[in-house]
């Protein structure tokens, strides 16, 4: 069990029309049952949950939250972006398994992913952007997409502060961290 208990089911039906439309009919996870416990949480999460596609392809969306995760150790996350997400993005296992044991420098990425991959360790290193690394982004990306390459690392370390914080248990059909 995680540290903060889950709602059950049945759930409030505001709640469950936001987990039907968040997990599209699927069963919410236990993050999002922890986290709607909680009203201004939950309403604060949501509203800063960057859920929507925005400018970024699903796969350089993938990309940066994966290594996102694993740079947080947080299993829990990476775990459920790769089960739902990886193949969708065509993300191949090696480039899956660099998002936790590879650099910016592992041969299975274009430039512009290494743009991705560089932008994120150096976010969650020094909690900024060299200039080598801005004009990496700036070759491969518009001013938008730059922005939410940042706003994605931050909101996902919050997300591994939470689901490591909480100890939330991994989801049954997520992925599991390689080891080599």
């Amino acid at each position: 069990m995680p540290r903060i208990a889950p709602l059950d089911p049945p759930y409030p039906p505001e709640i469950k029309a936001q987990f039907d439309r968040i997990m599209r009919g699927a069963p919410p996870l236990m993050l999002f049952r922890v986290m709607a416990g909680h009203t201004r949480a939950w309403d604060k999460f949501r509203a800063g949950g960057l859920l929507d596609p925005g400018p970024l392809s699903l796969r350089e969306r993938e990309i940066v939250i994966d290594r996102t995760c694993a740079l947080n150790t947080c299993e829990y996350e990476w775990g459920v972006h790769v089960a739902i997400f990886a193949r969708t993005a065509r993300l191949t296992d090696d480039q899956v398994r660099a998002t936790v044991l590879g650099d910016a420098t592992s041969s299975c990425w274009s430039l512009a992913e290494q743009a991705l991959i560089a932008a994120a360790d150096a976010l969650h290193h020094r909690a900024t952007l060299g200039d080598a690394e801005f004009a990496a982004l700036s070759a491969h990306y518009d001013e938008a997409q730059i922005l939410e390459i940042m706003l994605l690392c931050g909101f996902y370390r919050t997300v591994s502060y939470l689901a490591n914080g909480l100890r939330l248990p991994l989801e049954e059909e997520a992925a599991r961290f390689p080891t080599v």
